[in-house]
C-alpha cells in the first residue's frame, strides 16, 4: 500500500502542485484501501504525509506552498493496516533541477540500497550504517546524525535504532524475522540540522539541500526482502 501510494504521489509531483494536494491524495488513497495513515496524530503530527522541500530534511508540514521547477521534495509516508505498520520515503525532482540536486537524489537512493544489501543474518546492525555512510561521503555529501532508521512492526517506531553512520561490525547481529525501516537522510553540505518553531520540520543549518529515501525491509532466510516496493 505504501509503495503504491508513493508511486501515485511521484506521478503527481509537478510545478504548480501544492503540498496540501499531495497530502490529500495520500490520505484519500489510504482510506480507499481500508487502512489508516500512520503519521496523522502520531505524537500530535497533524498530517498524513511528511513533505520536506529543498533544505527541509524530514517531518515537513504539507501547506499551500506551490512546488516550482528546480525544487526537490522528500515524501515520507506510512500506513497502518490490521495492526501492522509500513513506512517508506522517496525524494522527487520537480521539473528541471540542478545537476547537483539530481546527483544528491541519486547518491541518497544508491546509499539506501547499499545498506539494504547487508540486511541479512551474516551481518551486524552497524554494517548497514557504515555502508550508507561510506557511499555518501565518497561522493562528497554528508549523513544526518540527528535522525535515524528504526525497527517497525506493530508500532511505527520499534527497536533497534539504525543510524546511517558508524563503524562496521558493531551492534546486534541481524536475525531472520527482523523488519527494519532503513532511511538515509543525506545533506548536500554539512550534516547539522535544526528544528523549526513548529516543533517538527527539520532543516539544514547551512541552507544546503537534503534528500531522503526509505524502505521497510524484512530479513529472511534468503536475504533482505523489500516490503515497500510494488
Amino acid at each position: 500500500m505504501v509503495a503504491e501510494i508513493l508511486a501515485g504521489l511521484k506521478d503527481l509531483v509537478a510545478p504548480g502542485v501544492t503540498l496540501l494536494e499531495l497530502d490529500s491524495y495520500a490520505e484519500k488513497e489510504t482510506l480507499k484501501r481500508k487502512a489508516k495513515p500512520a503519521f496523522k496524530g502520531y505524537s500530535g503530527f497533524p498530517f498524513s504525509l511528511c513533505c520536506s522541500v529543498n533544505e527541509q530534511v524530514v517531518h515537513g508540514f504539507p501547506s499551500g506552498r506551490v512546488l516550482v521547477s528546480g525544487d526537490i521534495v522528500s515524501l515520507d509516508f506510512g500506513v497502518v493496516y490490521r495492526g501492522f505498520y509500513g513506512d517508506a520515503a522517496i525524494t522527487v525532482a520537480v521539473g528541471k533541477v540542478s545537476e547537483q540536486a539530481a546527483r544528491l537524489i541519486k547518491v541518497t537512493e544508491e546509499s539506501l540500497y547499499q545498506g539494504i544489501s547487508l540486511a541479512d543474518s551474516s551481518h551486524r546492525l552497524s554494517d548497514i550504517s557504515h555502508a550508507v555512510q561510506a557511499h555518501v561521503e565518497a561522493h562528497g555529501f554528508s549523513v544526518v546524525r540527528d535522525f535515524v532508521g528504526h525497527g517497525i512492526g506493530k508500532d511505527l517506531h520499534e527497536g533497534p535504532q539504525i543510524p546511517n553512520f558508524g563503524l562496521p561490525g558493531k551492534g546486534p547481529r541481524l536475525k531472520v524475522g527482523m523488519v527494519l525501516a532503513i532511511e538515509p537522510m543525506i545533506n548536500e553540505k554539512g550534516f547539522d540540522v535544526r528544528v523549526l518553531q513548529d516543533g517538527w520540520t527539520a532543516v539544514t543549518c547551512d541552507g544546503g539541500l537534503s534528500a531522503h529515501f526509505e524502505h521497510t525491509v524484512a530479513i529472511t532466510d534468503n536475504g533482505p526482502l523489500i516490503l515497500s516496493r510494488i
